[in-house]
């Protein structure tokens, strides 16, 4: 009897459902990038009256003023009205809604097994990592240093974020021709969502550039 109950627990071991191997890249996304994402908003300054007109001025220069504005809204006491932590603000919420994006377009492409939505997840793989690139070199802008160095680092970001929105154009490119997929509305909705705050925060990134110059 006993040698029957091992056996048997033995087997429900065995069929215990293992992680897909992209859900566990991207849980080590999330557990490596929250602490750059949550630094933004851990930054100490005090709420200068002008904080939500600086948002809105610096939103107008972007293509979704609209969706800029309400993206960085919960930001306006630690941009300080900095343009460069105005742009990192905006990399971090644009990362952390591609991270969503990648945890769904994991389970839709374990899920269905098909080449498009695959094709899309590791374009999206792609822009998370140029993004994380763009984070980083955001957190170890050197303001003090000279500003030969200043342009060359932002022009890494710039670099990194021109990259991240090729590669969601590219996943969405893939579902023109895809008729009859019922899942094809839902994630190219959702890959838009995230090319517009790519885009936004690509905008924000050039206008510090021009700020810094002029």
């Amino acid at each position: 009897m006993s040698q029957e109950s091992n056996t048997h627990r033995t087997e429900e071991t065995m069929k215990k459902p293992s992680l897909h191997p992209s859900l566990i890249i991207f849980f080590f996304f999330l557990t490596t990038l929250l602490p750059l994402i949550l630094t933004v908003h851990s930054q100490p300054s005090p709420l200068p009256s002008d904080d939500s007109d600086f948002i809105r001025m610096s939103c107008n220069t972007t293509l979704y003023p609209d969706l800029c504005v309400s993206s960085l809204s919960n930001f306006s006491s630690s941009v300080n009205n900095d343009p460069a932590l105005l742009a990192r603000a905006a990399i971090s919420v644009t990362l952390s809604k591609a991270l969503e994006l990648g945890s769904y377009l994991s389970n839709v492409t374990a899920l269905l097994k098909t080449a498009v939505f695959h094709d899309c997840f590791e374009n999206l793989k792609d822009a998370v990592d140029e993004m994380r690139g763009s984070m980083k070199q955001m957190r170890d802008l050197v303001s003090t240093g000279s500003l030969e160095s200043f342009r060359f680092q932002m022009s890494n970001v710039q670099t990194w974020l021109s990259a991240a929105l090729t590669d969601e154009e590219t996943c969405t490119d893939g579902f023109k021709d895809v008729k009859d997929e019922p899942r094809k509305d839902e994630v190219c909705a959702r890959v838009d969502d995230v090319k517009k705050l790519t885009s936004n925060a690509l905008a924000l990134v050039n206008r510090c550039v021009d700020k810094a110059i002029h």
